[in-house]
C-alpha cells in the first residue's frame, strides 16, 4: 500500500503537470504522513539533511558560477578558434571542431546546456557561413554537447556520487576515457558524412596560429588542470576544487580576459609597452577595479543567474533526496533488488533493463532527478551481480546524455532551438542522426566495463590500493 501510494502519487503528479521537484516533494510527504509516525517538524529537518548531509553538493553551486563566468566572457570563442587551428584544415573540420571545442568546455564547466549555449552560439553561424547545413549544424551541437556532463567535472556525477556514496574522484577519472571515445566517435561520424557530402576545409594557417590560439586559450583550459588535477592529486576535494574554480573563472574573466565586468574592453598591453610597464598597469589598474566589481552589472547578472539556476537545481535535489528517504525507510529498493534477483537475470539481461529503464526516465525527467530516484534501486541489484557501482554510475550519465536530446524535456533541444529560432520538431530531426552515435556508445560503454574501471584502477595501482 506504502509502495503503491508513493508511486501513484509521484506519477500522477507528473500527468497533471505538476513540476517534477514539486512532485517528489508532494509524494513523498504525503506518504510519510499517512504511513508513517514522523512527525511534520521532523520533515523539514529531513529536507535540510538531504542536502547538509552530503557534503560534495556543495560543489554544484561552485561549478554552476564557474561555468556562468566562463560562459559568459570570452573563452568559448578561444576554445574554438584553438580547436579549429588543429583540426580546421581537414573535410568538415569545423564541425570536428565543435566537438572537440564541446569536450574542451565540458572539462571546465560541468553543463550540458551550458555547453551547447556557449559553443553553439558561435559555432552553429559560423558552420552555416561556411557552407554547412544548418540542420547539420544544430544536430552536432546538440548531441556533442552532451559531453558536458560525462567529461568531469560533471554535476551530474557529482549528484550520482551524493546518492551512492562512491568515490567522485574515481567516477570523475571513469569518465575521462568514455568521454575522449564519444567525441571520436563523433568526429568519425562527422568525416564520413563530409566526404559525402562534400562539405568544406578550413585552410592550414601554419603551426604560428596553432600556438597563438593555444596561448590565447590557456587560461580557460588551465582551469581543468587546477580542478582535476588538485583533485586526483589529492591536493583538494571535490568541493574545495569547485570553489576555487568558481574564483578562478571570475579572475580569468574579469582580470584575465577581460570580457566582463569593470576592465571590459580595456587592453592587456598597449603598443611599443614593455613587458614589466604592462605587468604593473594590469596589476594597478586590478588592484583598483576589484571593489568596482561588486556594482558592475554585468558580473551582478552573471551571479545571480547562476544562483537561480543553483537554487533550482538544489531544491531538485532535496526533493528527490526526501523521495529516496521513503524509498529506502520501506525498503524498497531491498525488495526490488531480491524480485529481480529471484529472476535469475544475468548481468548483461540486466543492464539492458537498465538502459530501457534510464532512457524512458530521462526523456521526462531531469537527469538529476532521475538519477537520484534510480540509482538507490538499481545499485543493490548491480552489486548483487558484481556489476561495478562507478561503471554503473558511468552507464547511467551516458543515458542521461541521451535524455538530453530526447523530448519532451531534452534540454539542449530547447537550447539548440533557442539558438537557431527554429521548432522543437525540426531541432529533433537534425539531431536523430547523430543520436544514433550516442546509442552505439551506449551499448560499448555498458558491455565494455574496461573503458570506465580502465583509469580509476591504473591509478589505485599506482596508489597501492587493491
Amino acid at each position: 500500500m506504502t509502495i503503491a501510494t508513493l508511486f501513484i502519487l509521484l506519477f500522477g503528479s507528473m500527468i497533471i503537470g505538476m513540476p517534477i521537484s514539486i512532485a517528489l516533494g508532494f509524494s513523498s510527504v504525503t506518504t510519510i504522513l499517512l504511513f508513517s509516525d514522523d512527525s511534520v517538524a521532523s520533515l523539514a529537518l529531513k529536507l535540510f539533511e538531504a542536502l547538509s548531509e552530503h557534503y560534495t553538493l556543495l560543489a554544484i553551486p561552485f561549478f554552476i558560477l564557474s561555468s556562468a563566468f566562463l560562459s559568459t566572457g570570452g573563452v568559448a570563442k578561444r576554445i574554438i578558434r584553438f580547436a579549429l587551428s588543429i583540426v580546421g584544415p581537414i573535410r568538415g573540420g569545423m564541425a570536428m571542431a565543435s566537438v572537440m571545442a564541446c569536450m574542451l568546455f565540458a572539462a571546465v564547466s560541468g553543463s550540458s546546456p551550458a555547453t551547447v549555449a556557449a559553443i553553439g552560439t558561435i559555432v552553429i553561424a559560423g558552420m552555416v557561413k561556411s557552407g554547412y547545413p544548418e540542420s547539420f549544424a544544430a544536430g552536432v551541437i546538440a548531441n556533442a554537447g552532451t559531453l558536458g556532463i560525462l567529461i568531469p567535472p560533471s554535476i551530474v556525477m557529482l549528484v550520482y556520487a551524493a546518492a551512492t556514496e562512491v568515490s567522485v574522484s574515481r567516477l570523475f577519472m571513469a569518465g575521462m576515457v568514455p568521454g575522449l571515445i564519444m567525441g571520436l566517435m563523433m568526429m568519425i561520424g562527422i568525416y564520413i558524412a563530409a566526404c559525402y557530402k562534400g562539405l568544406p576545409k578550413s585552410p592550414w594557417k601554419g603551426f604560428g596560429e596553432l600556438f597563438q590560439a593555444g596561448f590565447a586559450a590557456s587560461g580557460g583550459l588551465m582551469l581543468i588542470i587546477i580542478v582535476l588535477g588538485s583533485i586526483y592529486g589529492g591536493i583538494a576535494s571535490p568541493t574545495e576544487a569547485a570553489a576555487v574554480s568558481a574564483v578562478y573563472a571570475f579572475g580569468i574573466a574579469v582580470f584575465g580576459y577581460r570580457d566582463m565586468g569593470p576592465l571590459k574592453n580595456v587592453p592587456l598591453r598597449t603598443e611599443n609597452e614593455s613587458v614589466p610597464s604592462m605587468f604593473f598597469r594590469n596589476t594597478r589598474q586590478s588592484l583598483f577595479a576589484i571593489p568596482l566589481c561588486i556594482a558592475d552589472k554585468e558580473i551582478k547578472k552573471t551571479v545571480l543567474d547562476a544562483a537561480k539556476v543553483s537554487i533550482m537545481l538544489l531544491f531538485i535535489i532535496a526533493n528527490a533526496m526526501l523521495f529516496a528517504h521513503v524509498l529506502t525507510t520501506e525498503r524498497i529498493p531491498h525488495i526490488i533488488a531480491e524480485t529481480i534477483t529471484g529472476w535469475g537475470l544475468s548481468p548483461w539481461a540486466f543492464l539492458l533493463v537498465v538502459n530501457i529503464l534510464l532512457i524512458l526516465g530521462g526523456d521526462f525527467m531531469e537527469p538529476s532527478a532521475v538519477l537520484l530516484i534510480m540509482a538507490p534501486i538499481l545499485l543493490p541489484i548491480a552489486v548483487q551481480l558484481g556489476i561495478d557501482p562507478i561503471h554503473l554510475g558511468i552507464i547511467m550519465v551516458v543515458n542521461m546524455e541521451i535524455g538530453m536530446v530526447t523530448p519532451p524535456v531534452g534540454l539542449n533541444l530547447f537550447v539548440t532551438a533557442g539558438i537557431t529560432g527554429h521548432n522543437l520538431v525540426w531541432v529533433l530531426k537534425a539531431a536523430f542522426p547523430w543520436m544514433l552515435i550516442l546509442l552505439a556508445f551506449l551499448g560499448l560503454v555498458t558491455y565494455i566495463p574496461e573503458i570506465s574501471l580502465a583509469l580509476p584502477d591504473y591509478f589505485d595501482s599506482l596508489r597501492g590500493y587493491k
